[in-house]
This record gives C-alpha cells, structure tokens and sequence, in this order.
C-alpha cells in the first residue's frame, strides 16, 4: 500500500492507495481551479494581411486582448508596407504593453499585457 498526501486523501477520503489500484486525475476537481479558468479572458487569434489597411483589424483584436498570430505572406514582397506594418504593430505593443516578434518566415505574434514571446527556440537534445 501507497501512503496518500494531503490532495488525495482529501479526495479519495482514504489515508492508504491500494497498490496496483490507480487515481483517475481527470475526475479531480479543486476549490481554485474554477475561478482560475473564468479569468481567462483572451483568445489566439490568427489572422492574415492581404494589403495594409488590413492592420487596423489587427490591432483592434491585439487591444482586445487577445494574442494574434499574423500571417504577412501577401505584403512580404512590399518594402514600404513591411516597414509601416512593423512600426505599426510595434506601436501597438508598446501601447498595450504587450510585445511583439516574428516566429516564422511570414508569421509575426503579437501579444496583450503580461505575456512576453521567448525568443530563443526550443530545441530537441540528442
């Protein structure tokens, strides 16, 4: 037999884990757990720029709150549009408080209050 910390045995009422018996995690349930989950507020948003006037769409969903993952394939060729855009949505940021940062090729993300974007990648160890 197992002995049970404070977790289980609140749940399960039992100060011993029969052995061979196991614990169903996903019907467990805390007190904080709730209210923890209905904060969350703010959504992952992808969206696409087919000209630069397509920005202001963009910052209204980043002003929102939400995390925008933005794909800028159709404007890449353009110059001009890609130096707006980029001091436009780091403009954006700036103002949210958020941040910005391109994660592929012709992805950026832009991020609200409170969530920064790391940008060192994960890499796998051989």
């Amino acid at each position: 037999m197992m002995k049970k910390s404070g977790i289980l045995r609140r749940h399960h009422g039992s100060d011993t884990l029969e052995e061979g018996s196991f614990l169903d995690l996903g019907s467990m349930s805390f007190e904080d757990e709730a209210g923890a989950l209905a904060g969350n507020k703010g959504n992952v948003r992808l969206a696409e720029i087919l000209r630069f006037e397509d920005v202001h769409q963009v910052s209204k969903l980043a002003y929102q709150g939400d995390i925008v993952i933005l794909d800028y394939t159709s404007i890449s060729n353009d110059q001009i549009a890609m130096k707006r855009l980029s001091v436009d949505l780091k403009n954006v940021a700036k103002d949210t408080g958020g941040d910005v940062a391109g994660i592929a090729k012709n992805l950026i993300a832009i991020t609200p209050a409170g969530i920064r974007i790391d940008r060192q990648k994960i890499r796998p160890s051989f």
